[in-house]
Parts: C-alpha cells; structure tokens; sequence
C-alpha cells in the first residue's frame, strides 16, 4: 500500500488531473453494511481501482482550483506514523503534546508574538476563524456569556471584514450566535483590499445607532484574489477603536516565512489572534489548521471546562495542565502537529520560502501569458499566487460571456489537461488558478493557457463536440 501510494505520486503527472466516475463505479459504494469480512488485499484493490482514480487530485501539478494545497511524501509518511501511534492529544502528560506546543512557538516566534501566546491545532481555518471570533466576543462582553447567553446582553456586537472576505466568518457569526447580518461587509478598492475609509466611517455609523463593534477582521491572501488587507491600517483602526483585530489568513499567513512576501504581510504582528491552514502553502497533508491567541488566558477562559473525569494532577498521566482541549471545543484530536513538525524539520523554513515564492512567480507568469493574448483578459491585479481571467466573447450580454466561460472550465475540468476553478470580479466569471502545489510547473501553466484558448474558440463557435479525452 505504501508502494503503491509513491508510484502514484512519482507518477502522477501521467495521469489526468480530474476524471468523473463512472455509474458503475458510483454504485459500489451504495451497497449496505458488510457482515462478512473481506480479505485487506481486495479492499486495497479496490481503492486503487476504484478510489483512487476518481478524487479530486489537488496532488497533481495541474491543480489550480479553489485554494488546495498538494501535500507532500513527507507529510504522508508523518501521518503514517501519527496514525500508527493513535496518540488522542485531547490532554494528559504526553509528548506528542510538547511536539504540538514547540509547533506552537515556532508560529510566535514566526508571528511575533509573544511567548506566553497560546496555539491550537484545529480541522481548517474555518474552524480557526470561528474560535479566533468567539474569544473576541469574550474579550467584547465577558465569559459570562458562556453561561447565560447573548439574551442577556442589551449589547448588538458587530464584526468587520471585507466584500471579498471568505463566507467562513459570516457562518461563525451565525455560529457564534450573533447573527450573520452583524458582520459589515466593508468594499474594497481597485486593488480588492478593504477600504479603511469605509471601515472607519462604518464603525462610526454603528456607534451612533447604538451598536457594540467588537472585531475587525483583515485578510491576508482573499480566497478570490489573493489580495491582502492593509494590515498595518487596521491594527491601527483597531487600537484606536479598542476592538479585537483577527487575521484569516488561511490562504497567505505562511508567506512570512520568506521576507519576500513577508514584506506584504507589516501588521499581521499586531493581531489579537490569526487563523491560518498549514495544508495549502504548508503543502501538509488534510487537515491541519491552526489558530494563534495573543491572550492566552483569555483563549483558556473562553473554552476550559472542568469535569471530574478531566481531573488534573501534579504527577502521573493526569498532569501537563492546561491541556489542548481547554482552549478549544474538542476533546478528542488527532496528532496533527506531527505532520506539520516533520515538514518543518525535513524542509526547513528557507526551502519552504523558496517553493512559495516560485509559485508567486508561476502567477506573475501566468499573468503575462494572458497579456500576451489578445483572446484573453486579466481580470485582476496579481498580489501573491492567484490569478483571474477569461476568454473574450463577443457576446452581447453579460451573462452569456459568463456562460462561455463557465463552459470553457468545466472543458478543460473534464479533458483532465488542468483544473481551474471559477469565481466573479466585478460581475464577470473568471477563470481562476490558486498556484498553491509546489509540483506546479511552467509546464502547467502553458498547459491551462493552451487549453483555456483551445476550449475557448470551440465554445464560443458553438462547438457542442468538445473532445474530453485527456
């Protein structure tokens, strides 16, 4: 099994990058419960056969949807090891806890931050962002409210962020209970970063009407665009308002491992907390997201709850207090931090610097092939390793250029040649490449060009006979 997943990987740029699966293959997995054992070799042939040849492939170089990372061979077999050791790092005196926590510092160290910061690892950043909100909330009104509930507040907390920021934080509003429609939706300018004018102004307004705002939420690295807040102007904003200042920045936070991008990032080191995915830049293997507290008391007292059957001791396994569960919802978590630990150690930071940076200018190349063509259009300034264009259509409405470009990627989707995803700038669907697998080449890039005006002429000559075939 181990074998087979290296071929797989050392040879995966033979294999298309997206293939839909066939009926036949759908309906093995809507058979009922086994009773009966089957033999471990039959069920690994049929993940190969079956499994295998059908997932999404954000492994392969010639992914460029949504925001995946393509995790590596060294994050595979730290799993590997994670999994074999089952270590539940809910609590207790354990070492794989002391890995979690010396990953822990390194982010401070990275960040800024202070060494009495707390840490966490979490699912994704969605999850992060969502605790990163609920300890502002605390900061905003108490603790007590985990007890007696927003009813018995007369307060109307309201959060900040941009047009362009990902939905995760209008649903950890909702989560949080404070309601989707309390988030501000501030725009931004020519450049997709949030309007510091705007924002002020909004805050302002808020006030007046007998609001409480309680958080401003930048973004370093937009899931659109990647477009990164000014960051420095919001902690500013923030401090001035005293409100809590959160980062989401689960697309970019890890470019301040080179001083290149970092350069882009001045005032993520002022933040109350950041939100951040180990598994897309990081390229560890799903799922390791992470959330850094500044106040780490405050993170404890806004998730801790002591239970008899959690009793903590001086000595023996009981001991090590506080424990990762007390400064999150659960209890029971996986070793994450090992594969994280191990990518760190193996590639070191200025390796992982370099490859984040190629894939920066695999987007500024990528962005000169579409200025190069006269059938295609930049849709949107490059700021780190996204990029946004279409085919230009004669068409007279809108909606029917959105359409052909719509076509024109799920085209390329299915020939298995490369796999971007969509999005809309500014009314327009937009052909969309996050360059985030360190396998992604030039090669690639030609490649998505290549098919993008091939699939574009054929869509929109209103060809209905779109060869697919890899």
């Amino acid at each position: 099994m181990l074998d087979d997943m290296l071929d797989y990987l050392s040879q995966i740029r033979q294999r298309p990058v997206w293939q839909p699966a066939p009926d036949e293959t759908s309906r093995i997995f809507e058979t009922p419960l086994p009773s009966e054992p089957t033999s471990l070799e039959s069920t690994h042939r049929c993940f190969m056969e079956n499994i295998l040849p059908y997932a999404i492939g954000n492994s392969h170089p010639g992914f460029m949807g949504w925001v995946h990372g393509g995790g590596s061979v060294v994050g595979m077999l730290a799993e590997m090891l994670a999994s074999g050791l089952n270590s539940n790092l809910g609590g207790r005196d354990q070492i794989p806890i002391q890995v979690e926590q010396q990953v822990v510092r390194w982010m401070q160290q990275l960040f800024g931050f202070p060494e009495s910061a707390s840490g966490l690892f979490v699912t994704g950043s969605s999850m992060a962002n969502l605790i990163g909100l609920l300890v502002a909330r605390s900061a905003a009104i108490g603790t007590e409210v985990r007890g007696q509930g927003l009813i018995n507040t007369d307060r109307r907390l309201v959060a900040y962020t941009s047009v362009e920021a990902h939905s995760c934080m209008e649903r950890a509003m909702e989560i949080a209970g404070m309601g989707g429609h309390q988030l501000r939706k501030i725009p931004v300018n020519d450049r997709h970063e949030m309007n510091l004018i705007a924002l002020q102004k909004a805050i302002e307004t808020d006030r007046a009407s007998g609001n409480t705002p309680f958080c401003i939420v930048g973004t370093a690295g937009t899931v659109n665009v990647g477009a990164i807040d000014d960051l420095q102007g919001i902690a500013a904003i923030a401090a001035r308002e005293r409100l809590w200042f959160h980062v989401d920045g689960a697309c970019g936070a890890l470019g301040m491992i080179s001083s290149k991008i970092g350069a882009k990032l001045v005032g993520i080191q002022k933040a109350d907390s950041i939100a951040l995915d180990f598994h897309k830049w990081g390229q560890v293997p799903y799922d390791a997201g992470f959330i850094l507290i500044r106040d780490s008391r405050l993170h404890q007292d806004t998730f801790a709850s002591p239970a008899e059957y959690l009793r903590r001791e001086s000595r023996g396994m009981a001991a090590g207090s506080p424990w990762p569960c007390d400064f999150g919802p659960d209890l029971s978590r996986s070793f994450k931090a090992l594969k994280v630990w191990f990518t760190l150690q193996v590639f070191g930071t200025d390796r992982l610097a370099s490859m984040m940076e190629r894939t920066c200018e695999l987007a500024e190349y990528l962005a000169s092939r579409v200025l190069e063509s006269p059938e295609l259009e930049l849709l949107a300034p490059v700021n780190l390793n996204i990029v946004c264009f279409r085919f230009r259509c004669d068409a007279t409405e809108q909606v029917n250029a959105n359409q052909a470009n719509s076509d024109i990627v799920v085209a390329i989707q299915e020939s298995g040649l490369a796999a971007p995803s969509t999005t809309k700038i500014d009314g327009k669907l937009a052909i969309r490449a996050a360059i985030f697998n360190h396998r992604t080449s030039q090669l690639e890039i030609d490649n998505l060009i290549d098919a993008s005006i091939r699939f574009g002429r054929l869509v929109t000559q209103g060809s209905h006979s779109i060869s697919c075939k890899h």
